[in-house]
This record gives C-alpha cells, structure tokens and sequence, in this order.
C-alpha cells in the first residue's frame, strides 16, 4: 500500500519577504558561481596528534575528498575529522583535520590535485567532530537574470538580516526521488517491507528507472546489475533479498551512515511543517508560553518559555534584536519538550505522520545515535548580506553575500531572493 500523498514533501511554503518581487535566475551553472567559506568554531591549538588543515576542493563531494586527502597521508578514512558536508558543485573552504601521530606537515609532500587545494596546515590536539563550526559566508551569483533585479535582492536581503531567515531544512535533504523521510518513516515504523518498496521501488509519483522496474517485478538479480555501485546501501539490501533474505533482515544492511540519513530526512520534513504552520499562523517571531527557546550563539541555549516571559517587554525587545528565537521539534527520545499550545501544534505534526513516542524510543534503542532528538532554531540571523550586479564572458548576474549559522541553508536565502515559483523570465 504506497503512503499517503499528504505524506510528501511539500514545495509550497510562505516567504519572509512577501511584497517583494523575486528575481528568477538559476544558481550554480558553473562551480564558481557559488562560493563557501566554513567559519571556524576554534582555531588550531599549535601541537598535538593532528594536522587541521584549510582544504578548498571544487566541484567535489566531502565524501570524496575525505577519501583522496586519506590517501595523500596514508590514514583510515576515520582519521580525517570534518564539521560539516559541503556543497559538490561549488567551491568550498572547510576545515579538516588528520590524525597523524609523530609527524608534521612539511613530512609529508604537497599534494597534487588540480580540485583539492590544501591552503594551511597545522598542528591540531583533537579530532575535528561534525557540529564543530560556527557557520558558512556564501558568495552566489545568481545567471540568467537582468542585473536590475540587484534592488529586490537588495531589499530581500535587508529583510531576512532585520527578521532573521525561516531556517527551513533544504529539500535536497529529500533524495533525488523525495522519498527519503518516507523511508525514514517506514524505518522508525518497524515497516521493513515499505521502507524496501521505498528504497529499491517506483517512487510513489510513478518515477522510476531500470532497476526500480527490475525489483517491482520482483527480480532482484537483474536490479542488483542495474543498480549503480555509488548506490551501495541499496546494493547491499538487494544482495542480502538476492540471497533469499526477509525484509525485515535485508533492510538491516542498509548500513548506519544510510539509515541515519534516511530519519535525518524524517526528522527534517516535519520540522519544515511546524515551521509552515508557524509562519501561516504569524507566530514566528514570537515567543508564546510552552516555547522551547534558543539563545543564537556558539552554544545554543534552549528554555522553556514561561507565561511571563512571553509577555515580558524584555523578552520582545531579545526578539526583536534576534538574540533569542522559537524552536522546532527534530524528533526523538533526548529531544527537549515543547508545553502548552506549542505542544498540541507539534504533537499533530508527529501523529499526521502516524508516528508514537513507542516508535520514537523503540527505534532509538535499537539504533544508536540516528535519532536521538534535538531543537532546530525556526528562524536564523543572516548577518553581513552585500549585493551587487554585474556582467562577465559567461553573461549577466545578480552576486549576492551573507552569513549563516551551522545548519543553515544558503539555498533557502536564495529561494527568499529568487522566488522561483512567482518569478518571470527576464
């Protein structure tokens, strides 16, 4: 029985900056269109048993070039530590470390690759753990677009640094098939036939390919051979259904890293639909009792809102000053409760996707650390927005800059800008 559509991903969402016209356009039609420079949670500390390196990489996945600088200096894959997963069709700056005991940096010769350039290293006393950054600075241009759109994006920007950005979770968190928080789904559900269907299967608006047709037909032999070996959690599952396993014993070797994404995705579409509903109901720059609030910063404090402080002067002019927002709920056990309206708001969220707190706990149990639970901040500072237009041998753009926290979209500052859904063709 394929889910329900009501399930899906939704594309509509209100904008920050109704009023404002977008400007249409396409990003990232060449690598340097759009540029990301990580922004360090600490600096090196000069000694210690890791290098950290400043790596620019282009037109790469973080994945591969985990792989290539594990190669360069001769560690296990695990050795390398990053913050965070940067964009592949981009040019990015990040920071990596290297676990390398006894040795230096000019140990080891320059590496040779014309799209990962290592910019500094130095001595380091720990691994570098995901989380670990204070947030991205973007430089984006956006083609196809007439430069006077340079005023609305101008204003657009203007906005979201006064009012903060709606923090919504990207969609390409979504898979290529928007399938992936329905896989989620079906993972934390216990319903491993569904989450294989899901996987290995058509998509539920019909889309599928070669291997897809192969496994609904139920030969599983032929999706194998037609699935390509970059999939490998979906390999892996196919070969164990090849080898005459159960669903329920099959979907297990989709692997850690795969499985935690998947519920990552489940996580984050209903985060997005609280997120909707806040914004529908005006409430998003507001703090109201049952709230669970977080101070901006390195640190992200939460607290739960009381009555007097949503009422509090203070508490408004904190909000006015984006020192303080409304969360959202990323489901699961460890996560902090929301109270009160809050509460109910949220709650219909989780039961819409026909998930328990059982569901919740019992999966977290069983897979350790793929969902524990957290708040996400609903709305976001983007600080330091410059725009500019302007022409090049590739044709006219609109440049746009700014600054976000760790988590944070850059592609969703430029849904605000661009307002694909609204804009005419130039």
């Amino acid at each position: 029985m394929p889910p329900d559509p009501s399930l899906a991903v939704k594309s509509e969402r209100p904008y920050r900056t109704e009023g404002v016209p977008g400007i249409g356009g396409v990003l990232k039609q060449r690598e340097d269109d759009f540029l990301v420079d990580e922004l360090p949670l600490y600096q090196p500390s000069g000694d210690g048993e890791h290098f950290m390196l400043f790596v620019e990489k282009r037109g790469l996945s973080s994945s591969y070039m985990v792989g290539l600088l594990a190669r360069h200096f001769g560690v296990r894959e695990g050795d390398i530590g990053y913050a965070g997963l940067k964009d592949k069709l981009a040019i990015t700056r990040q920071h990596v470390t290297v676990h390398v005991p006894g040795r230096k940096p000019e140990d080891f010769p320059s590496l040779q690759d014309e799209r990962v350039t290592i910019l500094w290293a130095d001595l380091h006393d720990r691994k570098m753990r995901r989380g670990h950054l204070a947030g991205n600075g973007f430089s984006i241009r956006v083609r196809q677009v007439d430069p006077q759109g340079v005023l609305h994006a101008h204003k657009t920007l203007g906005i979201l640094a006064a009012k903060g950005m709606a923090n919504w979770v990207g969609e390409q968190r979504f898979g290529h098939w928007g399938t992936n928080h329905l896989i989620g789904r079906a993972l934390v559900r216990s319903d491993a036939q569904e989450a294989c269907d899901l996987l290995l299967g058509p998509s539920p608006d019909g889309a599928t390919d070669e291997a897809r047709v192969a496994y609904a037909e139920g030969d599983y032999a032929e999706a194998l051979h037609a699935t390509p070996l970059s999939a490998q959690g979906e390999r892996r599952v196919l070969d164990a259904l090849v080898q005459g396993e159960p669903p329920r014993r099959a979907i297990h070797r989709l692997g850690r890293t795969e499985t935690g994404f998947m519920v990552s995705a489940l996580q984050s579409v209903m985060f997005n639909d609280v997120l909707r509903e806040r914004m529908r109901a005006g409430t998003l720059d507001t703090l109201m009792e049952g709230d669970v609030a977080v101070v901006h910063g390195s640190t992200r404090t939460t607290f739960v809102v009381s009555a007097g402080e949503a009422a509090s002067p203070e508490m408004a002019e904190r909000l006015a000053k984006l020192e303080v927002s409304p969360t959202g709920p990323m489901w699961g056990p460890s996560m902090r409760w929301a109270r009160a309206k809050t509460a109910d708001v949220e709650n219909a969220v989780l039961e819409r996707f026909g998930i328990t707190l059982e569901d919740l706990e019992r999966f977290a149990k069983k897979n350790r650390g793929a969902m524990d639970g957290d708040r996400r901040p609903l709305r976001v500072p983007l600080r330091y927005p410059q725009v500019e237009g302007g022409a090049d041998a590739h044709g006219t753009y609109v440049r746009c800059g700014f600054e976000l926290p760790k988590g944070s979209y850059a592609t969703e500052a430029m849904a605000e800008v661009m307002k694909p859904d609204r804009a005419t063709a130039p």
